[in-house]
């Protein structure tokens, strides 16, 4: 059975400077505190910030040498940030995660072990299982969530529960095929194709129930991602019967 010793977790970020340091700081403190045996690095993947995001980023380099690490993204979009920067990391286990730790950092924890225990190829957090505890959630973003993952499953034909969550990892071994097969959207739909194509192609899923706090002052628009999923959606119906076998 492998062993897996390292760890690169992506960060996107877009104009986040009043709470990059603190939150960096925060992640970073429970990492080293936590894992002993196991390198992980954060790579904060800049898409587009035009405030001090990119200054305040380079500071906490210098603070954590390479345990932190910064790419400028050309342009904005969550899909590209991770479509830019997955493919030039090393470490055999790859990921991303909200910079407002919405997800409970414990459940970092789980995922390595689930790696590990070679129980997945991928492992994606779920808020929609009846273990998953949700808080500071609004009745509107949680039947938004609840629509959309219905008409994901029932229009797509795939199992998953949540394919909104921002906590994400992969074996880096897969990523090209699931890329080549149909992982292409700029924005945040790329997270829920990853999930998607990854069951079409028949990897080993494993839906980790989760903790998850909602951030109040988050900058989603609603609308427009409902917009991006549901032509993400009918993208993925048409291409399928090409690039999924």
């Amino acid at each position: 059975m492998k062993t897996y010793n390292s760890i690169s977790i992506v960060i996107p970020v877009l104009n986040e400077e009043e709470t990059i340091v603190q939150n960096i700081e925060k992640i970073r403190s429970f990492l080293d505190s936590t894992f002993k045996d196991i390198r992980v690095t954060l790579i904060i993947a800049d898409n587009g910030s035009t405030d001090n995001t990119e200054v305040l980023a380079k500071q906490l380099i210098e603070k954590y040498s390479n345990r932190v690490k910064y790419e400028k993204v050309p342009k904005r979009g969550v899909g590209l940030a991770l479509k830019y920067v997955w493919p030039m990391l090393e470490d055999d286990i790859i990921g991303y995660m909200d910079l407002d730790i919405a997800t409970d950092l414990k459940h970092l924890l789980e995922v390595m072990d689930l790696f590990q225990n070679n129980d997945a190829d991928i492992v994606y957090g779920t808020r929609l299982n009846k273990r998953s505890e949700v808080i500071g959630r609004t009745i509107k973003r949680e039947i938004t969530s609840r629509a959309f993952n219905f008409i994901l499953k029932s229009y797509l034909g795939v199992k998953i529960s949540d394919g909104m969550c921002g906590f994400k990892f992969l074996k880096k071994n897969i990523l090209d095929d699931i890329m080549k097969h149909g992982a292409k959207n700029d924005g945040w739909f790329f997270c829920t194709e990853l999930l998607v194509i990854g069951e079409w192609r028949h990897y080993k899923l494993c839906e980790l129930p989760v903790k998850w706090t909602d951030d109040p002052n988050s900058k989603a628009n609603i609308q427009k991602l409902t917009i991006e999923y549901l032509k993400g959606m009918y993208r993925l119906k048409n291409t399928r019967i090409h690039s999924v076998d």
